[in-house]
């Protein structure tokens, strides 16, 4: 018997998220002179709007690429192959940003972590005081890792930078946090922000960005790194071509433009507050999952669980695709396979982007389901608790 789906797929992946019908219809119009006056005064608008979001007066970059563009942007305009730099590990995003580092010559030193707790501020300090010779010249930082669902201390980790007294950038990837998690660029002392398109933004990968200060930007003068699509200096020569070198993504502009004015009519703290409450019912259904025994989550600080994502973990012995393909075939309800050393006995489950309360307690019933289907021992009443959740909270800015 064939089986036929009604209905529409709920996307709970950390990424792609839902793009709203607004974003979709602002991208759905044909391209304009990218050198006439009408774009130019969008792009002009928009490169200064979009500074809100990371909370900075610092100049913003905009590249068609997807997170991963923005990573080595960052890298390829502040260090020389051979410079060290120091990586407090969090999880698959933070190795995934050492790779790229290296790919570049430059040396990559880790503070380890055990991808369950978030990044220790102290073992950054100690780290950074053991470097007498000055040879670090930047703290690469991922906010919030989707793999291991952890929000780490940015202001922590800059004041123990502080503490260190260490002259180092810190540049911090925000790809999952922004529009999800507070972020305070300039008050927590961020030299270099990364953030991409496909998350807290709304809106379809494709569209990355760099926000560098001036201490940045300075360096960014300096080194030897070979680069022309990245490079900050070329960017700023003046000509509106070159601030995208070569021609604009004017669709992702347009939809660009479109997120902004949602989030402003939200604004950005109701936005963080919406992510908050919902991660808030995901953790309380979790929670009772993991009364069973059999599932847990990966993050083991409370503190620490993200906003925007949360990894559960399953036991050793068994093959997530179990809870994941009949969510998705029977269901229609997409969740993310694990990543990294967590890739074998893990699902995550995204609750950021254009989502609400009833997509998210039906994905909650779908995953409730096909845990049970699957046999696995789980504790009973895992809606009750997120609607009980969110009847307590719902609206109230957490």
């Amino acid at each position: 018997m064939t089986t036929v789906r009604r209905g529409r797929e709920f996307l709970m992946v950390p990424g792609p998220t839902p793009v709203p019908q607004r974003i979709l219809n602002a991208m759905n119009r044909q391209p304009v002179d990218f050198s006439g006056p009408d774009f130019i005064a969008l792009s002009d608008r928009l490169f200064e709007e979009v500074r809100a979001l990371f909370e900075t007066e610092a100049q913003v970059f905009l590249y068609t690429a997807n997170g991963h563009g923005a990573w080595e942007a960052a890298l390829a305009n502040t260090l020389s192959p051979g410079d060290a730099v120091l990586i407090p590990e969090v999880g698959q995003f933070s190795e995934g940003w050492r790779g790229l580092a290296q790919s570049l010559g430059v040396e990559c030193r880790t503070v380890p972590n055990d991808w369950r707790h978030p990044i220790d501020p102290d073992r950054v300090e100690d780290a950074l005081r053991q470097d007498t010779k000055g040879e670090i010249k930047a703290v690469l930082a991922v906010h919030t890792d989707t793999a291991a669902s952890i929000t780490s201390d940015i202001a922590g980790l800059r004041a123990a930078m502080d503490a260190a007294g260490h002259p180092a950038l810190l540049m911090v990837d925000t790809i999952a946090s922004l529009g999800t998690t507070a972020f305070r660029m300039d008050e927590w002392g961020v030299d270099v922000t990364i953030a991409a398109s496909q998350k807290g933004l709304m809106m379809p990968p494709g569209l990355s960005m760099v926000a560098a200060n001036e201490k940045a930007q300075a360096i960014g003068r300096t080194v030897a790194t070979p680069r022309r699509y990245w490079d900050w200096v070329d960017r700023n020569r003046g000509e509106h071509y070159q601030r995208f070198c070569g021609t604009a993504p004017e669709l992702l502009i347009f939809g660009l433009d479109e997120a902004l004015k949602m989030i402003a009519e939200e604004t950005l703290e109701g936005a963080i507050a919406r992510h908050a409450r919902l991660a808030g019912a995901v953790r309380a259904a979790v929670s009772v999952w993991a009364e069973g025994g059999a599932v847990a989550f990966n993050a083991l600080a409370p503190e620490s669980r993200a906003n925007s994502v949360t990894t559960v973990l399953l036991p050793d012995d068994f093959d997530p695709e179990c809870i994941r393909t009949p969510a998705r075939d029977i269901y229609s309800v997409a969740i993310a396979r694990g990543l990294g050393q967590l890739g074998a006995r893990s699902f995550r489950i995204g609750h950021m982007g254009d989502v609400n309360e009833p997509m998210v307690l039906g994905g909650l019933a779908v995953i409730d389901l096909v845990l049970r289907r699957a046999g696995l021992p789980v504790g009973q009443g895992a809606l009750d608790a997120a609607i009980a959740y969110l009847s307590a909270v719902d609206g109230v800015a957490e």
